[in-house]
């Protein structure tokens, strides 16, 4: 398996992932598959904003993808940001999302940022396992915020905070 930052060809495969997630999971809120269109111009909001973007690679095949993203648009939120990791349904298990959450925390640490805020749903045990893995503690818990599949769903909420030495992360443009 190879981590590396994504290249703006692995779209179509970071889409995949995410499409499949949004039809079979509760990993996202989304409903609906997105179109290339919409992950391009997310893509250019990542690049924009210097935020990362990893994907997994196994035997050329782009198997996982990791990204942050600004937590909140507000300029005092600039410290923060939210995390997202989606694995291919046929390579959960294998220790991808450790893979993929290790150089996400290490490059939010060299953008200056002062946490990293982890929005899952509280039937995601093993997402939330995985965070708390790194350092993650939970901090919330809103109770049937989501519906989704015809039911309810709760939102837990975690964070790693990062101590000293944090900076200015760069300007959003």
């Amino acid at each position: 398996m190879i981590v590396r930052p994504a290249e703006v060809d692995d779209l179509s495969a970071i889409l995949a992932i995410y499409n499949h997630a949004v039809l079979n999971s509760t990993a996202t809120a989304d409903e609906e598959p997105q179109p290339l269109a919409q992950r391009l111009a997310w893509w250019q909001v990542h690049e924009r904003e210097n935020m990362p973007i990893f994907v997994a690679e196994i035997d050329g095949e782009v198997v996982g993808w990791s990204s942050l993203s600004r937590f909140h648009p507000r300029v005092a939120y600039r410290f923060t940001a939210e995390d997202s990791i989606y694995i291919a349904e046929e390579y959960r298990g294998r220790g991808i999302g450790r893979a993929l959450l290790s150089p996400l925390m290490a490059r939010a640490q060299t953008l200056g940022l002062h946490a990293v805020v982890a929005l899952i749903t509280a039937d995601n045990a093993a997402s939330i396992a995985l965070h708390q893995r790194f350092g993650f503690e939970p901090v919330g818990h809103l109770p049937q915020v989501l519906r989704k599949f015809g039911r309810w769903l709760d939102l837990a909420i975690l964070q790693r905070t990062f101590t000293g030495g944090e900076g200015d992360p760069p300007a959003v443009a």
